[in-house]
C-alpha cells in the first residue's frame, strides 16, 4: 500500500511539473538578445508594457478577493446572528403575565424570604397629635351651625333685623 501511494505521488508530482513546463512554453516565449541598443530600447518597452497588463490583472483578482471575502464574511456574520435569534425565540419564550393579588406583608415576606418577619404597619410609627382648639374657633362656634341660620329666606331676615 505505502508503494502504491508512494507511486501515485511521485506521478503527480512529475505531471504537475510537466505543467509548469508547458505553461511556460506557451506564455513565455524564448528571449533573443538585440544586437543593438534601439532593438534593445524597445524590448525594454514591450516588456514593461507586459508587466502592467500583469499588475492590472493581479490587482483586479485581489480586488475580486478582496470583495468576496467580505461578502463571504458578511454573509456568514448573519448567519451566526440568525441562528442566534433562532435559538433565543426556540428557548425562551415569555411567559404570559397573571395578576397575583398579594398584600404588602406576603409581598415582602416572598422578596426577603421566611427568615425576615416583616409587618407593613404604616400608623404604628406615625406620631400621636392631641387636637386642641384655638380659641378663635371656641368664641365663633362651628361655622356650618352659621351658614345654616343664614341659608333661605329667614336666614336673610335675621341677618336685616340684626343689622338695623
Amino acid at each position: 500500500m505505502l508503494q502504491i501511494g508512494k507511486m501515485m505521488l511521485e506521478e503527480e508530482a512529475r505531471e504537475a511539473e510537466m505543467e509548469k513546463i508547458k505553461y511556460i512554453e506557451e506564455n513565455c516565449p524564448t528571449l533573443s538578445m538585440p544586437r543593438c541598443s534601439h532593438e534593445l530600447q524597445e524590448l525594454c518597452r514591450k516588456l514593461h508594457k507586459q508587466i502592467d497588463l500583469v499588475d492590472e490583472e493581479r490587482y483586479d483578482l485581489e480586488m475580486k478577493v478582496k470583495k468576496n471575502d467580505k461578502e463571504v464574511s458578511v454573509i456568514l456574520f448573519l448567519n451566526k446572528l440568525n441562528r442566534k435569534i433562532q435559538d433565543l425565540n426556540g428557548r425562551f419564550r415569555k411567559p404570559a403575565l397573571r395578576r397575583v393579588r398579594m398584600s404588602a406583608d406576603a409581598m415582602l415576606a416572598a422578596l426577603l424570604g421566611s427568615k425576615h418577619k416583616v409587618s407593613l404597619d404604616l400608623r404604628a410609627n406615625l406620631k400621636q397629635v392631641k387636637k386642641e382648639l384655638k380659641e378663635e374657633e371656641k368664641q365663633t362656634g362651628d361655622w356650618r351651625k352659621n351658614i345654616e341660620d343664614k341659608a333661605g329666606m329667614d336666614g336673610r331676615k335675621k341677618i336685616f333685623e340684626t343689622e338695623a
